[in-house]
């Protein structure tokens, strides 16, 4: 929620993950509760798949999973990533550095959500277009830091003030111009 406030999206970091509330997902985070990984993965070792991350990807826009869709074409996947709105794509970007801070806890650092996204996105079905702002703002937050990184998700980013391509001085971004 705090990091949601810090770019700005305060409505989403109110309402942040509150289908976690309901029992669907709160009884099973309780039982499988372990403190250094989601609760998910270790119902997903139990039982083959999680009821909880089914019931939470398909009502909280954050997780990319919720933008998933069947493909039209007929050669390729059948399902696809869907392009995300930048508001959820900032609030997913803030969920990762918050569960990193999480479960990596005193030994967290700012390399940690990209680590982790580097780790798993062969396998993440996520649009080209959401997989490159994601990438590339975790890029940003790996090399110079969160205040950096809010500064320019809040005034640039979400916007729409410039593309990720043309980060510049009045938000102290001229130094991440190389990356993006």
């Amino acid at each position: 929620m705090k990091h949601c406030f810090r770019i700005g999206l305060y409505k989403q970091g109110l309402l942040h993950d509150m289908s976690k509330y309901l029992p669907s997902e709160f009884l099973i985070g309780c039982k499988y509760y372990q403190g250094t990984r989601s609760p998910n993965n270790a119902e997903r070792e139990v039982k083959g798949y999680s009821a909880a991350w089914l019931h939470h990807k398909g009502r909280n826009k954050h997780h990319f999973e919720y933008w998933t869709d069947y493909s039209l074409e007929q050669k390729g996947a059948a399902l696809v990533g869907v392009k995300m709105p930048r508001k959820y794509v900032a609030e997913m970007l803030m969920d990762r550095i918050a569960a990193s801070k999480v479960y990596n806890g005193s030994k967290y650092t700012d390399h940690d959500p990209l680590a982790y996204y580097q780790n798993g996105k062969t396998h993440y079905l996520l649009h080209p277009e959401t997989a490159d702002q994601l990438e590339k703002l975790l890029h940003v937050l790996d090399k110079h830091g969160e205040d950096v990184l809010f500064d320019f998700v809040k005034n640039r980013y979400l916007k729409k003030r410039c593309g990720l391509d043309r980060i510049h001085k009045p938000v102290r971004c001229d130094a991440v111009k190389h990356l993006i």
